[in-house]
Formats: structure tokens, C-alpha cells, sequence
């Protein structure tokens, strides 16, 4: 799959194209579908499939301090569209000059121009150009002028529990940051991860008998609420079932949030400086402050133990 930053990264003679537009955080499973169906169309027409994103998010530069968190990094989101067989995938600088496109230059400009488009894929909510002023049927009727159709694509809903809400990032956050992982999963078909490098901390996981790798995660990443969760730790190639614990360390009277897991039963393994992912499956409990350190160890070992069993269920 080819990765593209910005529109003079798009290879000279670049031919026609199918094209998806969208921050696509989380490629949640509405997000699949409409990846899909691109997928999809590209086979038929026998043209590459591409996925359009931008950076930083849009709201960010429209409303400065309005960053959302992210629910993946842009490397993660390329990774995951790749699976599902989009070609190419650009992620365009979303600057205020750029946000100021009228729809019809946006049209041009990217689709036209630059992507050759033949076909464009969508969900109904799409807005383009400038203050979102585009639509699909914009799109639709922009299209009729430079030879490209327009597929909408409705987006799954939720079942009974999600209150028959449409799979959004917006959803997959708020559930995220409320500890509810598992919902998080029904949202964006797989465990909602987080990424960071493993740096060097207080060691006091290490001298309670429970070494954890402790990760210093990009700008803006969604991190659950705190508490203690069971799920897995994908380092050095491997998945490792793991403890995660996410919180301010009140054991202690920490006031900094962190993110550290502990890989079950796995002795002398150095992560210093590596990249990794935390998957997170399940809410064991809340973050809790004891009045021993010798009660802390017992219960670290219980929510070991939970974990181990639950995430053996998963995998068999």
C-alpha cells in the first residue's frame, strides 16, 4: 500500500482512482463499511482504491483547542485500511488556508486534479469545503461536471445497548473515556488501542513484584478512564496477554496520568525505548488507594489472576 503526505507526494501520471474522504479515526466499523464498498467499486472498476485523511484534525485548526482525542495514530489508521485492501492512502496537512476551499475548488483541486476520481465513496453525514458548506449531494452534483459518480453508504447501528446510535468516532470516544472498552470493541470491531513508547518510570511496579512497561503515548490519544483493565501488550512482534493499570498512581499521590502494563507471567523482559500497543478488553475495577502496600500486592495479584482468566476465555 502506498502512503502519501500531501498532494505533490501523489506519483506523476497517477491515473483514475477511487476515492473515500474522512478523518477515519478509529476505522470503526462504519468507517469498514464504507471502506469497503470502496474496495469494492475499485475491483469493479478496475482503479486503485483511495482513502483520504488530514492532519491535525479539522476542528483543530476551525476551533484551536477542540483537538478531539484520537482513537488511533494516522500509521495505525494506513495499517488497518491497508487490511481491508484500500491501495493508497493520503493524508493531506489541514492548514487555514486549506480550510477556507470552497467545495468546488476542494472538488477540484484533490479530486480531480491530483486523484483522477471515477468514483467517490461516502457515508450520508459527509461535509466538505469551507465551514463543512459541501455535501454529498454537492459532491453528487459537482460530479455531473467532472465525470465521477457518488456512492452513499449508511452506516451500521448499534444494537439495544448503543440505543440504536450509528457507529461514530464520536461514540467509540465517549466510551472509551467512560472505561466502557468493551463497548468501544462493539464500536470499532477490535479493542480500542493505545500506542507509546516504553519509558522509564517510578520502578514501582518492578519492586512490587509486577514490572510494568510504562508508555509516554502520543498528543491527544484516547486513553480509557482510570482504573484497571485486563487486555494486551503487543511488543517485539508478539501479543502478551496483559494487567494494564491507567490512572494517577494514588497509592503513591501521583498526580501525573500514565499508562502501564504488565505482562502475565513473563519474566526479564526490557521494552526501554521500544514502540508498542495496549489493547484493552475489559474493566477490572476502579483505581484504589490501600492502607497497606502488602494489600496492594495482594490485590495487584488478584486482578493478575482475573485477567489471566478472562483473556485465556478470548483466546482459548
Amino acid at each position: 500500500m502506498q502512503c502519501w503526505r500531501g498532494l505533490e507526494d501523489i506519483p506523476e501520471g497517477w491515473g483514475r482512482s477511487v476515492v473515500t474522504i474522512g478523518s477515519y479515526d478509529g476505522v470503526h466499523r462504519g468507517h469498514q463499511l464504507i471502506l469497503g464498498k470502496a474496495v469494492e467499486r475499485a475491483r469493479e472498476l478496475g482503479v486503485p482504491a483511495v482513502a483520504v485523511t488530514f492532519d491535525p484534525h479539522p476542528s483543530e485548526v476551525v476551533r484551536p483547542g477542540s483537538h478531539p482525542p484520537l482513537l488511533a495514530t494516522h500509521e495505525r489508521r494506513a495499517a488497518l485500511m491497508g487490511e481491508l485492501g484500500i491501495d493508497a492512502v493520503l493524508v493531506l496537512p489541514f492548514t487555514p488556508e486549506f480550510s477556507k476551499l470552497s467545495p468546488a475548488d476542494f472538488v477540484v483541486k484533490v479530486l480531480v486534479d491530483r486523484l483522477h476520481a471515477r468514483s467517490v465513496i461516502e457515508g450520508p453525514n459527509f461535509r466538505f469545503g469551507h465551514r463543512a458548506s459541501g455535501t454529498v449531494e454537492t459532491l453528487a452534483e459537482l460530479g455531473r461536471s467532472y465525470d465521477y459518480d457518488v456512492v452513499v453508504v449508511d452506516l451500521y447501528e448499534r444494537g439495544e445497548a448503543g440505543g440504536g446510535q450509528p457507529f461514530s468516532s464520536t461514540l467509540a470516544r465517549g466510551l472509551v473515556a467512560e472505561g466502557d472498552v468493551s463497548g468501544a470493541a462493539e464500536v470499532l470491531g477490535r479493542p480500542h488501542r493505545v500506542e507509546g513508547v516504553v519509558v522509564r518510570g517510578a520502578s514501582r511496579g518492578r519492586e512490587l513484584g509486577f514490572p510494568t512497561a510504562n508508555l509516554k503515548t502520543p498528543p491527544h490519544s484516547a486513553i480509557p478512564a482510570d482504573g484497571v483493565y485486563a487486555g494486551w501488550l503487543h511488543a517485539q512482534g508478539e501479543e502478551m496477554p496483559a494487567a494494564i493499570s491507567v490512572g494517577t498512581n494514588p497509592q503513591f499521590d501521583g498526580d501525573e496520568r500514565t499508562v502501564e502494563a504488565y505482562a502475565i507471567d513473563r519474566v526479564g523482559l526490557d521494552l526501554y525505548g521500544e514502540h508498542v500497543g495496549v489493547d484493552f478488553h475489559a474493566y477490572l475495577r476502579g483505581q484504589l488507594k490501600f492502607d497497606t502496600l502488602d494489600a496492594l500486592k495482594q490485590r495487584m495479584a488478584q486482578d493478575v489472576d482475573e485477567a489471566r482468566a478472562l483473556l485465556a476465555d478470548v483466546r482459548g
